[in-house]
């Protein structure tokens, strides 16, 4: 198993300092942010740029990875696919396509991407649209030997205040999606930080869901008390915030409540080898370069006492 982060945290370093200072921490995979110049959505950066993006590029950055001794985990680009306005639907579902093309001509196996939701429709009518758009994005992906992974966060009040902006984030839902899609290459980015807060059992998920687990995000979530007495779980209500509830925050690994010591253990008992890959959304570690990079190296130091 490998400790990586995902570099939309960083959004304006250079390319190669960023590999650079990674490759120093003692970093040995990044997941690679690939949103589109237009994007405007927070935890955001661009990498890569998918919608020009050659041979040569591609060959120029796996010849800068391997100088630095590291690896691409997986390239990542997390949009609403099944947003209302077909124009804008249209614009991401086309973006998604060229970070799947910039993939494979990396040789990078795997593309991080949410299934998003339509507010219009009902939970069981977005899993209808979820198999009309996935089942296509699929076929493309597959044809260039890609695999397509959800991450579970509910994106919470993202479309539309009290309402879900992702049908991906529960047991429940992951076997609609599964049983709608059998696709060999969909399956999940695995990140235990949305589970804690949601109540739902993160290490029997990491057993129950192994075969389907691609990816594995590491990010912590503590509960808020004073929050919680203030607004309960369904969180702020008269001046909401989309993704602060009031009542739980993220953190760096290590400065929250997940057992970082037995969901890596499950996720390597149940046959997972591939990347824990940090996603840096920590508010006491932001607000400069420096304060991000020192997240992430708290990150790194407490995930590394679990991993051999």
């Amino acid at each position: 198993m490998k400790i990586g982060f995902l570099t939309a945290c960083l959004p304006n370093i250079e390319f190669e300092k960023l590999v650079s200072w990674s490759s120093k921490q003692g970093f040995k995979t990044l997941e690679l942010a690939a949103w589109p110049v237009e994007s405007d959505r927070d935890y955001q950066a661009r990498q890569i740029d998918a919608a020009d993006f050659s041979k040569d590029d591609a060959s120029r950055i796996r010849d800068l990875f391997s100088m630095y001794n590291m690896e691409i985990s997986a390239m990542a680009y997390y949009d609403n696919n099944l947003h209302p306005d077909l124009s804008k639907r249209n614009c991401y579902l086309d973006h998604l396509k060229k970070v799947i093309t910039a993939a494979s001509l990396l040789e990078v196996k795997l593309v991080g991407t949410f299934v998003g939701s339509n507010p219009e429709l009902s939970p069981k009518e977005n899993i209808s649209e979820i198999k009309k758009v996935f089942s296509e994005l699929l076929e493309f992906a597959a044809d260039r030997n890609i695999s397509l992974m959800i991450e579970n966060c509910p994106m919470e009040n993202w479309m539309r205040f009290g309402l879900l902006g992702n049908y991906a984030y529960s047991p429940e839902l992951w076997d609609a999606l599964f049983n709608e899609l059998p696709n060999a290459n969909f399956g999940l980015n695995l990140d235990p930080s949305h589970l804690y807060w949601l109540g739902i059992d993160y290490i029997r998920a990491a057993k129950d869901y192994a075969s389907k687990v691609f990816h594995a995000h590491a990010k912590d979530t503590e509960i808020l008390i004073e929050g919680k007495y203030n607004y309960g779980i369904f969180g702020r209500q008269v001046d909401p915030v989309p993704w602060k509830s009031g009542w739980w925050r993220y953190r760096m690994p290590g400065l929250g409540e997940i057992d970082w010591s037995k969901f890596i253990s499950t996720l390597q008992e149940n046959g997972y080898d591939n990347v824990l890959s940090i996603e840096h959304e920590d508010p006491v570690w932001e607000g400069s370069e420096e304060k991000i990079k020192t997240g992430l190296a708290l990150g790194l130091k407490h995930l590394s006492q679990f991993v051999v």
